[in-house]
């Protein structure tokens, strides 16, 4: 859920001041990932891919190739497997950001226990290399969180505990993080591609229990949209910041 909790008039300035300066490196991220979007009609102001709902989760998986952005300006994207989020008040998830600085792409993965703050990793990631990830839970609070560059030969494994989480849902996003001010311009990432989408160890098709389209959208504009999943394999596609 990428969000700083500041107070005063310069909040929305200082956290994306804070932001354009966020590094990999273990620190806490001054964005957060993971805001619960709040679906209407399967659209979100935030998220774009697939979730489930209708059930408990106690696993999600996928992989997927970190997207090259264009940058015109700072803006902000991530990719992530996820928990709970659709519906329910916190989220516990790790994936990948592809953000711009300005002109200047930056790529670097997280792991995020929302509500607490997001942290980053300090292992290098670039654009084409391949990720999977996964989030796991015992049902009892306690959550494994793993991520792994498969090109670049690293994996890190988070063990995290969360007694409140509901296990109401499993999702695996594209997404414009948020911070105090509201959701972030989403980073042109051209298009992304899923694959071996799970939840609780099965392929998510369309024809899955609870399964939900989401496309992102700001009013009338469609800001990112997924394509049809088939064998947990499925694309989202930018349109518009």
């Amino acid at each position: 859920m990428r969000r700083r909790y500041l107070c005063g008039a310069l909040v929305g300035v200082l956290a994306i001041a804070a932001a354009l300066s966020a590094t990999a490196g273990g620190a806490a991220s001054s964005v957060r990932h993971g805001r619960m979007h709040r679906i209407t009609n399967s659209t979100s102001t935030n998220w774009s891919g697939y979730a489930v709902t209708g059930g408990r989760y106690t696993q999600v998986s996928s992989s997927w190739t970190v997207p090259s952005v264009s940058c015109s300006g700072t803006a902000y994207s991530s990719f992530w497997v996820g928990l709970d989020g659709d519906t329910s008040g916190t989220v516990e998830q790790t994936g990948t950001d592809s953000d711009c600085s300005g002109s200047t792409p930056q790529y670097y993965a997280w792991y995020e226990m929302y509500p607490k703050f997001p942290v980053n990793l300090n292992q290098t990631v670039r654009a084409g290399d391949s990720m999977s990830a996964s989030v796991t839970t015992d049902g009892r609070g306690n959550f494994t969180l793993t991520v792994s560059d498969t090109t670049r030969g690293w994996t890190n494994i988070k063990n995290a505990k969360l007694r409140s989480a509901k296990l109401a849902s499993a999702e695996v996003i594209a997404e414009a993080p948020s911070s105090s001010g509201g959701v972030l311009p989403l980073a042109n990432f051209g298009t992304v591609s899923f694959a071996n989408a799970k939840a609780n160890g099965a392929l998510l098709t369309s024809s899955t229990s609870g399964i939900d389209p989401i496309t992102m959208a700001s009013g009338t504009t469609v800001k990112a949209q997924p394509g049809n999943i088939n064998s947990g394999a499925f694309s989202v596609t930018w349109h518009h910041s």
